[in-house]
């Protein structure tokens, strides 16, 4: 039993990181804005850029219909989908930038007819393999897990295309440097990898000084616009990320301790933080689960850890707009690889991998 717990929570990890990384390679080469973005730079025509979201969803789902049946006869499928995704997906796409940057600048036409036909055998690839890939999962993943394998690798996978990765990218040596840092947690759990790599970084960044106020906005921000894209934009993931969400993480790190922290006493506190200090200036402010997860993993288990929190907060106030300028010059690469590494704990805690019910 035992051993069947432990590959079914390896099969979830590896298909998880594997539909994570397609999603995220999904979200660089866009159909919808990514790719006609490049076709409109190749071409005017119109038909051209409206050729690509229908050729692709041509290729990825006529295919699944012609190859069903054969999916399932096949004995081993690993083999025909790892050949597939390299070969007649993946490749596709290298060729395609190849292409772009051979052709665009001297033979436009010659790039659009590349891109168009890389998109073509790409999604068909795809297409082809789909069948036979979900076939596999639904044999390694259990069926009360492949909603949480799904959900969670989608929205991994643009949470890095989107955040992570776009912080990540000032720079990469220093953000690639700081999850190998980073990655020292999972051989000693309660080293100062955390200060380490934040102290090293603002070390090895030119502190540009305190930071300039940036000008309000003539004529304000009406209520209007302020309630619709602040508060109702920020109410499910509060509810969600500060409430529910955080309260099951605690239940699964701090099992004997989790009757402190339930959903009701999270959303008080909330409410409570925010009445309280936002009329003296306060910025907005919740729990999250990832900072629980981040702080477990990182080895602050205890109350050390917040009351350091506070003591330097403290010193903010106490120093005045020095110290906020020291901490915004925290690279941006840094903060997207602590925010790689915290996904990457939360989304492999025991109760996810378990799939059992925490909304109790």
């Amino acid at each position: 039993m035992a051993r069947a717990d432990n590959q079914n929570a390896w099969n979830f990890s590896v298909n998880l990181w594997d539909v994570t990384f397609i999603t995220l390679g999904f979200s660089l080469v866009s159909r919808e804005t990514v790719i006609p973005v490049l076709v409109s730079q190749l071409t005017d025509s119109k038909l051209a850029i409206g050729l690509v979201p229908a050729m692709w969803s041509l290729g990825i789902y006529l295919p699944q219909l012609l190859t069903a049946s054969l999916a399932e006869r096949m004995v081993y499928k690993k083999p025909f989908i790892m050949y597939l995704s390299l070969v007649v997906e993946r490749l596709p796409y290298l060729l395609v930038g190849l292409a772009v940057l051979a052709f665009a600048a001297t033979a436009p036409t010659v790039a659009l007819i590349a891109l168009l036909l890389g998109i073509a055998v790409a999604s068909t690839g795809a297409g082809v393999a789909i069948p036979a890939w979900m076939d596999m999962v639904a044999k390694v993943i259990p069926t009360r897990r492949r909603g949480i394998w799904l959900g969670l690798g989608h929205g991994l996978g643009l949470m890095l295309g989107t955040v992570a990765f776009g912080l990540m990218s000032h720079d990469w040596t220093m953000a690639l440097a700081s999850l190998a840092v980073l990655s020292l947690a999972l051989l000693l759990p309660r080293g100062p990898w955390v200060p380490l790599v934040v102290v090293g970084a603002v070390l090895l960044v030119p502190h540009a000084g305190p930071p300039v106020p940036p000008a309000a906005p003539a004529g304000g921000i009406g209520a209007v616009h302020a309630v619709l894209s602040g508060v109702l934009a920020q109410l499910p993931l509060t509810l969600l990320n500060a409430v529910v969400v955080a309260a099951a993480v605690a239940r699964t790190l701090y099992p004997d301790r989790a009757a402190r922290v339930s959903e009701r006493k999270l959303a008080a506190t909330n409410g409570l933080m925010n009445l309280l200090l936002a009329p003296l200036g306060a910025m907005p402010m919740c729990h999250g689960a990832g900072g629980i997860a981040a702080h477990r993993r990182f080895g602050a288990r205890g109350m050390g850890a917040p009351l350091i929190m506070a003591a330097a907060c403290g010193a903010v106030v106490a120093t005045g707009p020095e110290i906020v300028g020291l901490l915004m010059s925290i690279p941006p690469a840094v903060v997207g690889a602590l925010l790689v590494y915290a996904a990457a704990d939360l989304i492999l805690s025991p109760r996810l991998l378990d799939a059992r019910p925490d909304c109790r």
